[in-house]
């Protein structure tokens, strides 16, 4: 994951620049690649008119999120699930324990009612992450505008943040990858999670996910800047209810559920 000078600068307190301009340096000098075309650090990238530039900093005025309507999201299907994981090049070798998973969907059961509801479950993005305060290198960090990331030059794959995630949500890489994405590198021996596609945000677009689930025509997942009172997603926050997963840890999520 590639994030600019800004970025780190509003990152985890006690990460340390000098060390980062350092690998920063290195990386350019020696051309740090996962795979063929797959580059750590990217000296190009097409940009679209709407597109972040690669050196701009995420707006703190924006808390990017999503709120998923658990009355549409159907327990069979898994379109969220296939799209994100083509989008990023996400694939498996069929160990369910160890194979990377950025989304997940969860049935969960009501013991008294018998009544189940399925839950797609990924990194829920908190303005308090746990795996950020846990991280010894600084490589888990949340941007500005809320999406929390793993910088794979210094994740060490010690995997305190996979401990410390109540979601579950991080994987971590056991073996060595091919046909790696230029816009979603990955990497043995280093922890991975959902992104919101932040490539994908960063050219004004939403994630792939949320896409698919409109295109199936379920409509269960809404994105966007929770902190834009006119977003459809604060509106929906304000007319209907909503839950965080665990709202006991007071980690304010920046995913949302409705109907749990």
């Amino acid at each position: 994951m590639i994030r600019s000078k800004q970025d780190q600068a509003t990152a985890t307190p006690g990460f340390d620049p000098v060390r980062r301009k350092f690998l920063s340096s290195m990386a350019a000098a020696a051309g740090v690649a996962l795979a063929p075309g797959v580059m750590l650090y990217g000296v190009a990238r097409p940009q679209s008119a709407l597109a972040r530039a690669m050196g701009e900093a995420a707006s703190p005025d924006v808390r990017w999120g999503m709120l998923i309507d658990l009355s549409r999201c159907d327990s069979g299907c898994e379109e969220c699930v296939v799209a994100c994981h083509a989008e990023n090049g996400v694939t498996g070798n069929g160990r369910k324990a160890t194979d990377a998973q950025w989304i997940r969907k969860v049935d969960l059961r009501d013991p008294q009612t018998g009544a189940s509801k399925s839950l797609p479950v990924m990194c829920q993005h908190c303005a308090e992450p746990p795996c950020v305060d846990v991280c010894p290198t600084g490589a888990s960090f949340k941007r500005a505008d809320g999406i929390v990331l793993v910088d794979k030059h210094i994740c060490i794959g010690c995997r305190y943040c996979m401990m410390a995630c109540p979601y579950k949500a991080r994987s971590f890489i056991h073996e060595d990858l091919q046909d790696q994405l230029p816009h979603a590198p990955r990497g043995k021996g280093t922890v991975e999670s959902c992104t919101f596609c932040v490539h994908r945000v960063d050219q004004q677009r939403k994630p792939a996910c949320v896409e698919a689930c409109t295109a199936a025509n379920h409509n269960a997942m809404v994105f966007g800047d929770m902190n834009d009172p006119d977003s459809e997603i604060s509106q929906q926050l304000e007319k209907y209810s909503s839950r965080q997963i665990r709202a006991d840890l007071e980690l304010n999520t920046g995913v949302r559920y409705r109907g749990i």
